[in-house]
């Protein structure tokens, strides 16, 4: 089966989709890193137990797979409280929301994934129901409509976004806070792997988790990935035991190199290296030029690519950088080079 087909395969996709929610911690002081964050996060919580009150509607920000839905779902836990869950692509209608407003008891969370995605007519019912929790439902049709204006019960909004630019200005300022979720730094990642190890039965050593941490591109979803993939690995090709060596080896069959670099990330900087000069390229050609959506690249890959310092944006496009090609080995500095897809040296007409 090839990545492709391991990513769209449903029974894979299920069954991470189930480990994901049994690796998910359940309170603050079980979630690794972030850790101003989760100071914040308690202070808020605490007050807001202390008064009574539902917390301030909360934005989280940053990349995919840091734990954005999990910190929503731990705040409901600490406070006591249900949550309901949807996305801004499911909620198409006014009614759709004004449903699941008028469903939620005193004090309950509403989190909204990708809400960056709601279209305008949803987001503007959203503005009244956080300010002054009432929502206006709309009876009939034609000329004998009229609006009616429903109170609902005190709750929290927690939205959480991949693309906070894209957030509308009034539907921004009217969170509480907004709380950037970061990379992870190697130490909390190895915490991230070995708990998730000892959750799912795993036996794995330091040596083993630190190199899954090492190639997990600052994502604890990435890690928790690799280590049932690498779990795989080591059951069929070893005893099961997971060392340094055993995770070497099943990462470079899964083609991570020692960067966390997958082969989409691989591709993108050799598109702009090779059939671009190292840049400046904007990303929808370079989207059309690997095959992969716009989205994707500005979503999912970009962010570590330039966290890591192998691209940049300017205001041309997107630029390799010189730890890009020294990574390839590629120096445009000399009259010699190794090719990026067959790996043989290459002589230059000026030798």
């Amino acid at each position: 089966m090839s990545s492709r087909d391991e990513v769209t395969d449903p029974t894979r996709f299920e069954e991470d989709r189930t480990l994901d929610l049994k690796l998910r911690p359940e309170r603050l002081d079980d979630f690794p890193g972030q850790d101003k964050l989760k100071e914040k996060l308690s202070i808020t919580i605490a007050a807001a137990k202390g008064r009574r009150e539902p917390i301030d509607h909360l934005l989280f920000s940053g990349p995919p797979g840091l734990g954005k839905t999990t910190l929503a779902h731990i705040v409901a836990k600490e406070m006591g409280v249900n949550i309901k869950t949807t996305s801004g692509p499911v909620v198409e209608r006014q009614a759709d929301l004004s449903a699941v407003l008028t469903s939620l008891e005193d004090r309950d969370i509403l989190f909204i994934d990708e809400i960056h995605r709601l279209n305008h007519v949803v987001e503007e019912t959203l503005y009244p129901a956080m300010e002054d929790f009432t929502v206006d439902i709309m009876i009939g049709k034609g000329p004998s409509a009229r609006s009616i204006k429903l109170s609902l019960k005190r709750f929290t909004l927690i939205g959480a976004t991949t693309r906070a630019g894209l957030l509308t200005s009034p539907l921004r300022s009217r969170f509480g806070d907004t709380c950037r979720v970061s990379f992870y730094d190697l130490d909390d990642l190895k915490t991230i792997v070995l708990r998730s190890a000892k959750v799912l039965g795993v036996e794995i050593d330091d040596g083993g988790a630190a190199e899954i941490a090492h190639r997990s591109r600052g994502t604890p979803r990435i890690a928790n990935r690799l280590l049932r993939r690498i779990r795989d690995y080591a059951e069929v090709k070893a005893d099961g035991r997971i060392d340094r060596g055993i995770a070497i080896e099943a990462l470079e069959l899964l083609e991570i190199d020692d960067k966390g670099l997958d082969n989409t990330d691989k591709a993108i900087i050799r598109t702009i290296i090779e059939k671009f000069n190292g840049g400046p390229v904007g990303v929808a050609s370079l989207a059309v030029a690997i095959g992969e959506e716009k989205g994707t690249i500005e979503e999912v890959h970009e962010p570590f690519l330039i966290q890591v310092g192998f691209i940049k944006r300017t205001a041309a496009g997107r630029v390799a950088t010189e730890l890009a090609f020294r990574h390839f080995q590629v120096d445009r500095g000399t009259g010699q080079q190794r090719s990026l897809w067959d790996d043989k040296e290459v002589k230059t007409d000026s030798e």
